[in-house]
């Protein structure tokens, strides 16, 4: 069967492909984004694609006694670091299938 070795090669391709996903998975499971809003005020950091880790506030925040500006701050800063995370996340991918949209990966 002359066919059969390109399928065996494609097959060890995709299953590298597949170790190659799980590995980054681990790795971005622990990894942190860090974000800030209100020129630095508030600063978000999170894990992965979705853990919100810490959220640090400066006290001249406090100062202002603006809640709502506070909690629009902090939402802006948490939403950024998410964005990033999945913004690295999807390039870490890329680089993996080149390109391909794989379901499952």
């Amino acid at each position: 069967m002359k066919g059969f070795g390109g399928m065996q090669q494609l097959m060890k391709q995709a299953n590298q492909m597949q170790m190659k996903m799980k590995k980054l998975q681990e790795e971005f499971a622990s990894r942190e984004f860090v974000a800030s809003s209100g020129g630095g005020a508030v600063e978000v950091t999170v894990i992965g694609e979705s853990q919100l880790k810490s959220v640090s506030i400066s006290k001249d925040v406090f100062s202002e006694g603006d809640a709502e500006m506070l909690q629009d701050m902090i939402v802006l800063a948490t939403n950024e670091a998410l964005t990033k995370a999945k913004d690295e996340y999807k390039m870490a991918t890329e680089k993996i299938t080149g390109g391909m949209n794989l379901p499952g990966m």
